[in-house]
Protein backbone atom coordinates (compact mmCIF):
# COMPACT_ATOMS: atom_id res chain seq x y z
CA UNK A 1 0.00 0.00 0.00
CA UNK A 2 1.38 3.43 -0.97
CA UNK A 3 1.41 6.10 1.70
CA UNK A 4 -0.25 9.40 0.77
CA UNK A 5 2.90 11.09 2.01
CA UNK A 6 5.21 9.57 -0.62
CA UNK A 7 6.29 11.92 -3.37
CA UNK A 8 4.68 9.80 -6.08
CA UNK A 9 1.31 9.79 -4.30
CA UNK A 10 1.35 13.41 -3.11
CA UNK A 11 2.73 15.39 -6.07
CA UNK A 12 1.21 15.60 -9.55
CA UNK A 13 3.56 14.29 -12.26
CA UNK A 14 4.50 17.76 -13.58
CA UNK A 15 5.57 18.88 -10.10
CA UNK A 16 7.53 15.68 -9.49
CA UNK A 17 9.45 16.40 -12.69
CA UNK A 18 10.15 19.99 -11.57
CA UNK A 19 11.34 18.86 -8.15
CA UNK A 20 13.53 16.06 -9.50
CA UNK A 21 15.40 18.55 -11.68
CA UNK A 22 16.96 19.77 -8.41
CA UNK A 23 17.85 16.32 -7.04
CA UNK A 24 21.25 14.75 -6.58
CA UNK A 25 21.95 11.17 -5.57
CA UNK A 26 23.55 10.57 -2.18
CA UNK A 27 24.20 7.58 0.05
CA UNK A 28 24.72 7.12 3.78
CA UNK A 29 26.23 4.27 5.78
CA UNK A 30 24.14 2.71 8.54
CA UNK A 31 24.57 4.76 11.72
CA UNK A 32 25.15 8.08 9.92
CA UNK A 33 23.34 11.04 11.52
CA UNK A 34 21.67 13.02 8.75
CA UNK A 35 20.58 15.87 11.01
CA UNK A 36 20.16 16.88 14.64
CA UNK A 37 17.13 18.36 16.36
CA UNK A 38 17.49 22.15 16.76
CA UNK A 39 20.16 22.59 14.09
CA UNK A 40 19.82 24.42 10.76
CA UNK A 41 17.56 22.64 8.24
CA UNK A 42 18.95 23.44 4.80
CA UNK A 43 18.18 20.27 2.85
CA UNK A 44 15.85 17.29 2.63
CA UNK A 45 15.81 13.82 1.12
CA UNK A 46 13.54 11.32 -0.59
CA UNK A 47 14.58 7.78 0.32
CA UNK A 48 15.32 5.48 -2.62
CA UNK A 49 16.50 2.45 -0.60
CA UNK A 50 17.09 1.80 3.08
CA UNK A 51 15.58 3.15 6.27
CA UNK A 52 15.99 6.40 8.19
CA UNK A 53 14.85 6.60 11.82
CA UNK A 54 13.40 9.89 13.04
CA UNK A 55 14.03 10.51 16.70
CA UNK A 56 13.06 12.98 19.39
CA UNK A 57 15.33 14.23 22.17
CA UNK A 58 14.01 13.16 25.58
CA UNK A 59 15.89 14.74 28.51
CA UNK A 60 17.60 12.15 30.69
CA UNK A 61 16.93 9.33 28.22
CA UNK A 62 18.08 8.07 24.87
CA UNK A 63 16.36 9.71 21.90
CA UNK A 64 12.94 8.16 21.26
CA UNK A 65 12.57 6.76 17.75
CA UNK A 66 9.32 8.21 16.45
CA UNK A 67 9.13 6.69 13.00
CA UNK A 68 11.06 4.78 10.37
CA UNK A 69 11.09 6.28 6.88
CA UNK A 70 11.57 4.14 3.78
CA UNK A 71 11.28 3.99 0.01
CA UNK A 72 9.70 7.03 -1.64
CA UNK A 73 9.18 8.91 1.61
CA UNK A 74 10.26 12.42 2.53
CA UNK A 75 12.94 12.86 5.18
CA UNK A 76 12.82 16.42 6.48
CA UNK A 77 10.14 19.09 6.42
CA UNK A 78 11.70 21.69 8.71
CA UNK A 79 13.48 23.32 5.73
CA UNK A 80 10.08 24.57 4.54
CA UNK A 81 9.14 26.64 7.60
CA UNK A 82 11.03 29.50 9.27
CA UNK A 83 13.20 29.50 11.29
CA UNK A 84 14.38 26.43 9.30
CA UNK A 85 15.52 24.37 12.29
CA UNK A 86 15.12 20.61 12.58
CA UNK A 87 12.24 19.52 14.80
CA UNK A 88 13.53 15.94 15.02
CA UNK A 89 16.81 14.09 14.51
CA UNK A 90 17.47 11.56 11.77
CA UNK A 91 19.79 8.58 11.45
CA UNK A 92 20.35 5.98 8.73
CA UNK A 93 19.35 2.65 10.26
CA UNK A 94 20.53 0.72 7.22
CA UNK A 95 22.62 1.79 4.25
CA UNK A 96 20.52 4.49 2.56
CA UNK A 97 20.42 5.75 -1.00
CA UNK A 98 18.41 8.92 -1.46
CA UNK A 99 17.76 11.94 -3.59
CA UNK A 100 18.97 15.06 -1.79
CA UNK A 101 17.63 18.57 -2.34
CA UNK A 102 19.05 21.91 -1.24
CA UNK A 103 16.22 23.81 0.42
CA UNK A 104 16.97 27.26 -0.99
CA UNK A 105 16.39 26.46 -4.69
CA UNK A 106 13.23 24.51 -3.83
CA UNK A 107 11.88 27.41 -1.76
CA UNK A 108 12.74 29.78 -4.63
CA UNK A 109 10.85 27.56 -7.09
CA UNK A 110 7.88 27.51 -4.68
CA UNK A 111 7.91 31.33 -4.60
CA UNK A 112 8.05 31.77 -8.38
CA UNK A 113 5.60 29.00 -9.35
CA UNK A 114 2.41 29.14 -7.22
CA UNK A 115 1.12 25.78 -8.49
CA UNK A 116 4.37 24.06 -7.60
CA UNK A 117 4.51 25.90 -4.26
CA UNK A 118 0.98 24.84 -3.35
CA UNK A 119 1.68 21.20 -4.29
CA UNK A 120 4.83 21.18 -2.14
CA UNK A 121 2.99 22.87 0.77
CA UNK A 122 0.16 20.31 0.66
CA UNK A 123 2.67 17.44 0.53
CA UNK A 124 4.64 18.87 3.46
CA UNK A 125 1.39 19.42 5.39
CA UNK A 126 0.43 15.76 4.93
CA UNK A 127 3.87 14.67 6.11
CA UNK A 128 3.75 16.97 9.17
CA UNK A 129 0.30 15.69 10.15
CA UNK A 130 1.41 12.08 9.78
CA UNK A 131 4.62 12.68 11.80
CA UNK A 132 2.69 14.50 14.53
CA UNK A 133 0.35 11.53 14.85
CA UNK A 134 3.28 9.08 14.90
CA UNK A 135 5.02 11.18 17.59
CA UNK A 136 1.91 11.25 19.75
CA UNK A 137 1.36 7.50 19.52
CA UNK A 138 5.03 6.70 20.16
CA UNK A 139 5.27 9.01 23.18
CA UNK A 140 2.06 7.58 24.63
CA UNK A 141 3.46 4.08 24.16
CA UNK A 142 6.65 5.08 25.96
CA UNK A 143 5.35 7.24 28.78
CA UNK A 144 1.59 6.92 29.33
CA UNK A 145 0.44 4.50 32.05
CA UNK A 146 -1.57 2.39 29.58
CA UNK A 147 0.21 3.18 26.31
CA UNK A 148 -1.57 4.62 23.31
CA UNK A 149 -4.46 2.19 23.56
CA UNK A 150 -4.42 1.97 19.77
CA UNK A 151 -5.73 5.52 19.30
CA UNK A 152 -5.97 6.71 15.73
Amino acid sequence: MTSVTTMSAALPPEHRVQLMQLAREVSFEAGTRLFEEGRRADRFWIVRTGTVALDLHVPGRRPAVIESIGHGELVGWSWHFPPHLWHLGGEAMTPVRAWEFDAEPVRAMCATDPGFGRAIAVWIGLVVAQRLHASRVRLLDLYAPYGSGGLE
